[in-house]
């Protein structure tokens, strides 16, 4: 029985995973769960699966009625708080982890997991998105096995299992194209919180959401799929599929393509993480072609989503550019939700501060974290500014 942390259990991915450890309870032994807030959620899972360890990042809530309940109930389980806390649960001795906070938050409490499990189940793209070179160079020194769980490159990485790298010609990411897909390019200006939090195949959390909707999302996972897959942005392409029934390709040197198929649930690419190489029989449901009926693809309209070839520029350019668009992404998204910004506005945000923002071209993670700050000041100024 393998023991699992899992940080953002609250989360719609976090939600998933303890579905997949419902699913095999003699698979998957739950020792630690990690949340930001959300306690009422997290007491309910506390008792259902009895971890060994919590952390709740929002220090606030350390004296709060409801944790101090908690905290009586359950003697036997340790709890810890704040962004220390997380970072301390991540780094306890486990078989796997499962890093799926959202943002740049979650970069710490990845990077601490390297010390204490043996695979590490990522989630949050921003590890990889922010340092990539860093991450990936101490992950192979410390022995972690990195496998990745967003749908996208849980698909590639299955289908690089079957293929040698040497055959690989492309790796295709497959987008949904968000809640605004087919809404009037001309519009956008217009587009309310609501609206854009509407998204049509996947249920996801707001920030998740809203990328998903300007494309930025896919953005900053073909800059995680590079690092990954050690492959060059110049073979790493982007295609609308609005079913998202295919969830990547992968194209080789004499022109076949490889596609990794399957529902739109994240139970299955978290199964895939944490059962890797083996496969579990599960009950997340089975492809009925007759009723998907048709499968479409688009090319992506570069006017409509300009996020996208802003990820591609940042990659291409490394350093401590990702860092930036990732931070400067995160405020403009935060100040679309609380109505600040317009949408249209998230862009020229993120694009405005990397123009602004020091480069780096080889930081180390000290310099990636005072990018990530400097990035959210610049981000901030520029909004308000949009305010007025």
């Amino acid at each position: 029985m393998n023991s699992l942390t899992i940080l953002g259990s609250t989360g719609s991915i976090g939600l998933s995973a303890l579905r997949v450890v419902r699913s095999a309870p003699d698979k998957f032994k739950v020792f630690g769960l990690a949340c930001n807030r959300n306690v009422e959620i997290l007491s309910k899972q506390i008792d259902e699966f009895r971890p060994a360890v919590v952390a709740i990042g929002d220090i606030k809530l350390s004296d709060s009625e409801t944790v101090t309940a908690l905290r009586v109930n359950y003697p036997d389980v340790e709890f810890l708080f704040g962004e220390e806390g997380i970072t301390d649960l991540a780094s306890r001795g486990c078989d796997m982890v499962l890093s799926s906070i959202v943002g740049g938050a979650g970069l710490r409490p990845s990077l601490a997991a390297l010390d204490g499990c043996k695979r590490l189940a990522l989630a949050n793209k921003e590890t990889l998105v922010m340092a990539g070179d860093i991450f990936m160079k101490m992950a192979g020194e410390k022995g972690v096995e990195l496998i990745p769980v967003d749908s996208e490159h849980s698909a590639i990485f299955m289908l690089m299992q079957k293929l040698q790298k040497r055959d690989v010609e492309r790796i295709i990411l497959t987008a949904s194209g968000g809640s605004l897909r087919d809404y009037p390019a001309g519009d956008l200006k217009n587009v309310t919180p609501e609206m854009a939090l509407k998204h049509p195949t996947w249920s996801m959390g707001s920030k998740i959401t809203i990328d998903s909707a300007t494309l930025m999302n896919k953005g900053l996972e073909v800059i995680e799929a590079h690092y990954l897959f050690e492959t060059d942005y110049d073979r790493i392409s982007v295609v609308i599929h609005p079913e998202s029934i295919i969830h990547s390709m992968v194209e080789t040197v004499d022109g076949a393509v490889y596609a990794h198929m399957g529902q739109a649930d994240m139970a299955l690419p978290i199964l895939n993480a944490f059962s890797y190489p083996e496969k579990f029989r599960n009950s997340f449901g089975r492809l009925n072609f007759a009723e998907v009926g048709m499968l479409t693809f688009r090319e992506y309209d570069s006017m409509r989503y300009p996020a996208l070839e802003l990820c591609y520029h940042a990659g291409r350019k490394g350093g401590n550019a990702p860092a930036l668009l990732n931070a400067a992404n995160e405020e403009a998204v935060y100040a679309f939700l609380d109505r600040r910004i317009a949408f249209t506005d998230i862009v020229n945000v993120v694009e405005k501060t990397m123009g602004l923002g020091r480069f780096r071209s080889a930081p180390d993670i000290n310099g990636i974290f005072e990018s990530d700050a400097e990035a959210r000041d610049i981000a901030r100024g520029i909004i308000r500014e949009i305010k007025k």
